[in-house]
Formats: structure tokens, C-alpha cells, sequence
């Protein structure tokens, strides 16, 4: 079972604002046909509400590893994550932000969890992760290096 796993699903009035797909639809199409007009548009909606839903990453902690998305990083090659929320999460996504950083961030989820990377081949500084949840995210990336910490103070 993983030490920590979120799926970054879109909130529901993402789902809503889709929905002006279809009197959009019917408003470029009505002068040709009504129902093509009304098909289109929930053609689209269902199109549009699939891949937002088919392509929410995953954020999960497991086996000593951090997958984020399509990628992932053994935890031995992380430094210490840190939770970032409100005008920190902003700054992070915002100005403070390295074009150097992987991202897996959504707009629609504000807080996020800055992940450092300790190996020197990787051309990524940092990993910035949106979450919902960035204090348990964080908590699972640190506490999973835990015994290994332990045995190198020793």
C-alpha cells in the first residue's frame, strides 16, 4: 500500500464552465442545423470532460519512490519537501519559479509541495507538485527516508 497517493482530479465547476461548450456549439451551428448545433456541443462537453478526467496526474509516495505524473525519482535523490500554501504556493508557481523545475501543478489546486533534487544529473533543481493535502505530502516524502537517515547518523 502507498505512503501517500493523490490523484489531482479537476473540481466540479471545472465541469460546469465545460458545459458552455454546448450553447456555444449551438449558437455556431444553429444557422445550419439545431440538432448538429446540440450534438456538437455535447460532443464536446463529453470530450472535453473525459480528458480532463482521463489526464489528472498522480502525486504518490511508495516503495521509496516519488511519482509524480509520468515521472518518478527514488527518495534517496530528494532533499527535505516543503509545504507551501496561500501567497507562498503563489510566489512559488509565480515569480519564484526556476524554468528548471519539473511541474506537475493545476490551476484549480493552489497549494504545492517543493520537492529539491540532491542528484547532481538531474537538470531539474526542483520538483513542484499541486496537492491538496501538502502537509501529509510532504510528511510521506521526508518520513520514507527516515530509517535510512537514521542508519547514516549513526
Amino acid at each position: 500500500m502507498p505512503d501517500y497517493r493523490e490523484k489531482l482530479w479537476p473540481t466540479p465547476w471545472i465541469y460546469i464552465a465545460s458545459l458552455l461548450l454546448v450553447p456555444a456549439s449551438i449558437l455556431v451551428l444553429a444557422p445550419v442545423s439545431l440538432p448538429a448545433g446540440i450534438a456538437t456541443g455535447v460532443v464536446l462537453y463529453l470530450a472535453a470532460a473525459g480528458s480532463l478526467t482521463m489526464t489528472a496526474p498522480v502525486i504518490e509516495v511508495h516503495d521509496e519512490m516519488l511519482r509524480a505524473g509520468r515521472a518518478q525519482i527514488a527518495l534517496v535523490h530528494t532533499g527535505v519537501a516543503v509545504p507551501a500554501f496561500d501567497e507562498d504556493a503563489r510566489l512559488e508557481r509565480g515569480t519564484g519559479l526556476d524554468a528548471r523545475a519539473y511541474l506537475v501543478i493545476r490551476g484549480w489546486v493552489h497549494p504545492v509541495v517543493r520537492v529539491p533534487i540532491a542528484d547532481p544529473a538531474d537538470p531539474a533543481p526542483y520538483w513542484l507538485l499541486s496537492s491538496r493535502h501538502p502537509t501529509e505530502l510532504a510528511a510521506a516524502i521526508n518520513g520514507s527516508r527516515r530509517p535510512e537517515r537514521a542508519e547514516g547518523d549513526a
